[in-house]
């Protein structure tokens, strides 16, 4: 039922000629549907190969039956056998060619290896490698939603900066009307019109590079989605603050640990280099095997008769030349390199949450002075306005002012943005990035 309400809002996406409503959770869900994300898809087809390669590695361990019908008619060079003596009896010889005759043979065959350690611990390794699979499909999926919230928030980045261009452009009509309203009064001149013409004229530059960023933006994130380019949405989300209370660096250490699925990945692949290791060095051991077959053999159908073979086989390796003994050697330094990546893994993991942390502290703190300078800057601006209307001030004090106040815009948007990137990345590097999407 979810999955085609998720098709079904993606085919809509992609036909509707009217933007449609898309949120940060939402564009995630659409990544994640078997239409959606490339990397996602890519990674599903991982596990159905893994799943073929254990059954293919448990088929050693089951039986082998053949069934086969054969026929031939065959001369013979009894010669050829050895048969080339006489025989001292008058009137009798041995003919060098024996036939034309037929032989008929229907026959089924099996074989089973009843110990072999070597294929047992391959079987055993192959498992270890199906379950490194899908923790390896679940953490693409976590690394395909950082991905897309991480485009959608550079989209709503895009889109705080064109309001705030917008918003310069409506602040710099208003200053070219005062000043142009102050000329006429004759308390102001000429200059300071043109000065809030510059302006005007750059503001209204920097809203189109503006727009151009959020066409840009919302293509990279469709791109991410797998939805068609021409795609029409429009963004329910806003940049905003939401506070949070972080746990110790010591308590998300731990959590990221257990929950993220790039260690649970590694350990697996580890544990599959430590089996392969041990089927390499299993190669050494005997291995016992049972074989057997049953069926119909004669000249025809009528003249066949049952006839049977049942066996039991003992082979000792003894020498092959080293093989075995280097193909230990590299198993075992390949399980030793699977330890030191889990290692690697375990530390990038600690580095990742200790600078997702201080980077979310950094950025709250740079919320809350991006507050102060704004309400500042707005209180600087309407002082300034009302000097230059009461003549006690020219126009570069209020193009200052204004210049500072785009500044503190800006500053303002930037500080959310990067806010929101730092609570996406302690998320991601604890492993808890679903709950961060349904916050």
């Amino acid at each position: 039922m979810r999955v085609a309400l998720l098709l079904s809002l993606t085919a809509s996406l992609g036909l509707a000629q009217s933007s449609l409503p898309l949120s940060m959770k939402r564009a995630v869900e659409i990544a994640l549907a078997p239409d959606g994300s490339t990397r996602a898809a890519l990674a599903q087809e991982s596990i159905q190969q893994a799943l073929d390669r254990v059954a293919e590695a448990k088929a050693a361990l089951l039986p082998n039956l053949d069934t086969s019908v054969q026929y031939r008619r065959q001369t013979t060079n009894l010669q050829a056998y050895g048969f080339a003596f006489k025989i001292p009896v008058p009137g009798f010889s041995i003919p060098a060619i024996v036939g034309p005759f037929s032989v008929l043979d229907t026959r089924a065959a099996a074989q089973q290896s009843v110990v072999n350690i070597s294929d047992i611990r391959k079987y055993q390794a192959s498992k270890a490698t199906l379950a490194a699979v899908k923790f390896d499909n679940d953490a693409t999926r976590s690394q395909v939603s950082d991905e897309v919230a991480r485009a959608y928030l550079a989209c709503l980045r895009a889109v705080a900066d064109r309001d705030t261009g917008r918003a310069n452009v409506e602040l710099s009509e208003a200053l070219l009307a005062q000043a142009k309203r102050a000329q006429t009064a004759g308390t102001g001149t000429g200059i300071e019109v043109t000065r809030a013409e510059v302006q005007l004229a750059n503001d209204r530059q920097r809203l189109i590079r503006a727009e151009n960023d959020r066409t840009r933006a919302t293509l990279q994130l469709l791109k991410s989605m797998g939805l068609r380019m021409d795609s029409s949405i429009e963004f329910t989300d806003k940049l905003d603050y939401k506070p949070i209370d972080p746990a110790s660096s010591e308590t998300l250490l731990e959590q990221a640990r257990k929950a993220r699925f790039e260690m649970k990945t590694q350990q697996q692949r580890e544990e599959a280099a430590r089996l392969s290791h041990s089927s390499v060095k299993a190669e050494r051991l005997p291995t016992i095997g049972a074989s057997g077959d049953y069926g119909a053999i004669g000249t025809d159908v009528l003249s066949s008769r049952a006839t049977y073979t049942m066996g039991v086989s003992l082979k000792v390796p003894v020498f092959d030349g080293g093989r075995r003994g280097a193909l230990r050697q590299e198993s075992f330094s390949q399980y030793k390199q699977e330890q030191i990546r889990t290692r690697d893994v375990g530390q990038q993991i600690e580095l990742q949450v200790r600078v997702a942390l201080e980077s979310l502290r950094s950025a709250s703190a740079e919320v809350d002075s991006s507050r102060e300078g704004l309400s500042l800057a707005e209180n600087e601006l309407a002082q300034a306005r009302r000097r230059y209307d009461a003549g006690v001030a020219t126009s570069v004090e209020v193009t200052d002012a204004q210049t500072r106040l785009q500044r503190a815009r800006d500053n303002q948007v930037i500080a959310l943005y990067d806010y929101n990137v730092a609570r996406l990345d302690l998320a991601t590097a604890t492993g808890t990035i679903g709950d961060y999407l349904n916050q």
